[in-house]
């Protein structure tokens, strides 16, 4: 079985102008999507697209518009509008389950395959906690190793009130094996402005493992919510100037909001 459970950490360090640090613990799910009808069959505290102590829901994921859409069909169209051809090999999607019927995901990992099962794209698929949600679909160069690949792109998607838009995202990723580890470096005009982190040891995705991670982190995705909130909260609280979502200025001519 190729998909499994990571126990590990998440780590934000903001640099600049007002510098903020914070790690919490997390896991995982690694979910195969061709072993993913047989996992909600074996396992009994996983499921697919019902309640349970952990599930994974399709409209988690990709767009919630694309209604009966599979979550491969997604993700290869997705692929073929960044003009990335579709992989021939298998998908795998991390990120967090829900918890008793709740989660929020800033990120997911969409790793795309080729036949020989080389890693030929990822789809960074991040939320914001407006309601909104990007997928970041970028090529894997031919010859990287799969224990540093090296990404980048220009930011498109507003995801903190206290980071300016105007920025560049670089990716360093050890891609899931015994452990898998990514590292995130965002860029603005004026040098580095973020640094977050993700990293985990891999577990076998069973029962136990299940219980296992349940009983040690029994309120993580509320803990997810909370914490950016609280983040942003002390942020606030430090100085760090505000940015409004430029998707959402009053249109030229348009008289302000009360």
């Amino acid at each position: 079985m190729r998909s499994a459970l990571y126990r590990g950490s998440v780590m934000h360090a903001r640099l600049g102008p007002v510098q903020h640090r914070f790690r919490y613990r997390v896991f995982t799910l690694l979910i195969d999507l061709d072993e993913l009808p047989a996992l909600a069959g074996r396992l009994r505290w996983l499921s697919h697209n019902r309640f349970n102590l952990m599930s994974l829901h399709d409209r988690d994921h990709g767009e919630r518009a694309a209604a009966g859409e599979g979550l491969r069909t997604w993700a290869e169209r997705t692929l073929c509008a960044a003009g990335i051809s579709p992989p021939t090999g298998r998908i795998e999607l991390l990120c967090f389950p829900r918890l008793l019927g709740y989660v929020f995901n800033p990120l997911s990992l969409w790793l795309c395959r080729d036949r020989e099962d080389r890693l030929r794209a990822v789809i960074y698929e991040v939320h914001n906690t407006f309601g909104g949600r990007h997928a970041y679909a970028l090529p894997v160069a031919a010859g990287q190793d799969e224990d540093a690949i090296a990404q980048r792109c220009g930011k498109d998607f507003y995801v903190s009130p206290f980071v300016p838009m105007d920025a560049q995202y670089s990716f360093r990723l050890k891609a899931p094996a015994e452990s898998f580890a990514l590292l995130i470096r965002e860029r603005g005009p004026e040098g580095e402005i973020l640094r977050a982190a993700i990293a985990g040891r891999r577990r076998p995705l069973t029962d136990g493992e299940l219980l296992k991670a349940f009983a040690a982190h029994p309120l993580m995705t509320l803990k997810v919510i909370g914490a950016i909130h609280w983040q942003a909260l002390r942020l606030w609280r430090k100085g760090a100037r505000f940015h409004r979502d430029p998707a959402k200025r009053p249109r030229a001519g348009a008289a302000p909001a009360p």
